[in-house]
């Protein structure tokens, strides 16, 4: 078919759009149109153009711009409710939230924008041979934000909506986050364009080996490179493939196991990695609780025990947040999922382990004894609490829907779930925003505690737990002969008290110090600055990479 008969039938197919109420439906007219653009535009017929509009740029251009409704409504459903029609998309949201903080920087302009600027990104692409015989092109990313400091590290999420702006907005989140709570390392991020529900895990296998070897091959990957970790749509398993196929391409590297973090324990993993994100959310929400100054402001009294949250998203960092927070004394009235949520009919709160064991069998949440069903996950958020936490996906909550947002305090457990104007009227109303910069840090955190573990070749405790037991039960045997006028200490309060720190143990102080000593920083960053609590975020992180690069200077 030639150029002007595509024109014809791009610009009937573009007509009929416009007409269609249906987003469903739009949304494939869109995906036909996408296919029909990319031919016009390798057709580049500058002709058809002046006729039909006047100017020379290629029809595909021009269609494009007549399709930006359709556009958005496309990447508002794909992204499960991105930023509608008026909001920013992520990427600029990150760079406004940058540009509030850089207000208050004391750093000259140019290490500002070297600091703002994302230093590389790639895009793959790679055939996958399918189990139907068929094959796929696959296409990917990695983005890597900052070198201040190295290695870089980032997750690598895999979903249908992954493009290269969204890759870069959250690999200058992980260069921020990691600065926020002094983590040694830049930020990058990855992602294979994919829904990982519709391939088989050998499939998914394929597609995560060949991007390793990409990334092996551009030198996109190693212990003192980048060092990848799961995101959204990948997990342990995934990260193992990862290494393994790094230590066959790289034998000779003995650090070969620190390539990636959020490995099963038995590949090099460490305790405490899978609840690691949702255990910072908690001990921040639970700091910010318990500072009776911050919480009077909002007509509350201190304390987790009590208050009402809803979690929106329940996989991996929803689900801990929540146990945590139960396990505290809070009351979780709803949680939201991407087909729907449920409410809480008893007045008692959800149970949470029962909760993950009814979606373990049924994979979904829906349908929970003794809770109401709401098939509209988006209705979950406006419903009223002491405490929302969006833990699923960027841009949740924005301008159309901010307005109707009941809950005092918005804990962002996801990254970029407020968008820059829905934060301007959620603040208006006084609703306090707790942010993704510092919340969900406990995943970086304890992947740096993992890498550690890799390069020093050994799990933490194995020096020290028996040392420790032996010095405290020789300290309690002491106290007895010398003070206990025959008396001993029961045997299981001896036990408590004589054992050694295990490897969660030492994760778990190490998590609750960093959150806590970061939170405390941001807090008071705040309070001297007269900002919010993300801007005092990004302040600290900016101020920090700044240092950094005085110090270090140019090279060369």
């Amino acid at each position: 078919m030639d150029a002007p008969h595509l024109f014809t039938l791009t610009a009937c197919l573009l007509t009929k759009a416009a007409t269609i109420s249906s987003t469903t439906m739009r949304i494939n007219q869109f995906n036909c149109l996408s296919k029909l653009i990319q031919t016009v535009d390798q057709l580049h017929h500058p002709t058809i153009c002046r006729r039909q509009f006047g100017t020379a740029a290629t029809v595909g251009g021009t269609v494009r711009q007549a399709l930006g409704q359709i556009v958005e409504t496309k990447d508002s459903v794909e992204n499960h409710g991105a930023a509608p029609h008026g909001d920013p998309n992520f990427l600029e949201s990150v760079d406004i939230y940058f540009d509030r903080a850089a207000a208050y920087a004391q750093s000259t302009p140019d290490i500002l924008a070297q600091i703002k600027a994302c230093n590389n990104v790639m895009r793959l692409q790679f055939p996958l041979k399918c189990g139907n015989g068929t094959v796929e092109l696959i296409e990917a990313y990695r983005a890597q934000h900052s070198h201040h400091r190295l290695p870089v590290k980032g997750g690598i999420r895999m979903a249908p909506n992954v493009d290269a702006n969204e890759t870069m907005a959250l690999a200058a989140l992980m260069t921020f986050k990691c600065a926020v709570v002094d983590v040694p390392f830049g930020g990058a991020k990855g992602g294979i364009k994919i829904d990982p529900n519709k391939y088989t895990s050998t499939e998914k296998e394929t597609i995560i080996r060949r991007y390793t070897s990409e990334l092996v091959k551009k030198n996109f990957i190693g212990p003192a490179l980048d060092v990848p970790a799961p995101d959204y749509g990948t997990g342990p398993q995934e990260m193992a493939w990862i290494k393994d196929t790094f230590e066959h391409l790289r034998p000779t590297d003995i650090n070969g196991s620190a390539c990636v973090t959020g490995k099963p324990l038995e590949e090099g993993g460490i305790d405490g990695r899978q609840e690691a994100t949702g255990l910072g959310v908690f001990f921040c929400v639970r700091e910010f609780l318990n500072d009776k100054e911050l919480v009077s402001k909002l007509n509350m009294n201190p304390g987790v025990k009590g208050k009402t949250f809803i979690v929106q998203g329940f996989g991996n960092v929803g689900r801990h947040t929540a146990d945590k927070l139960a396990a505290a004394g809070g009351k979780i009235i709803a949680v939201a999922e991407y087909d729907g949520g449920i409410v809480d009919e008893t007045g008692e709160g959800l149970d949470i382990t029962a909760i993950k064991a009814y979606q373990a069998t049924k994979k979904s949440i829906l349908g929970f004894p003794g809770t109401t069903t709401r098939r509209d996950s988006g209705e979950i958020l406006e419903l009223e609490c002491d405490v929302l936490i969006p833990a699923a996906l960027e841009s949740q909550i924005h301008s159309r829907n901010a307005h109707r947002i009941k809950a005092k305090v918005i804990a962002e457990a996801a990254n970029g779930p407020v968008t820059p104007r829905a934060e301007v009227i959620l603040e208006k109303r006084g609703i306090v925003i707790l942010p993704d910069l510092l919340l969900n840090a406990g995943g970086v955190t304890v992947s740096y505690f993992e890498w550690l573990k890799n390069l020093n070749h050994m799990h933490f405790g194995r020096m020290s737990r028996r040392m420790e037991e032996s010095g405290k039960k020789a300290l309690i045997d002491a106290l007895e002969n010398q003070f206990g006028n025959g008396t001993k200490l029961s045997e299981d309060l001896r036990s408590q008290i004589v054992k050694g720190n295990t490897e969660v143990d030492f994760v778990y102080s190490g998590l609750e110090e960093t959150m806590l000593v970061s939170w405390d920083n941001v807090r008071r960053t705040a309070q001297i600055k007269g900002c919010n609590y993300r801007t005092a975020a990004y302040l600290i992180a900016i101020e920090r990479i700044a240092t950094c690069y005085k110090v270090s200077g140019i090279f060369p």
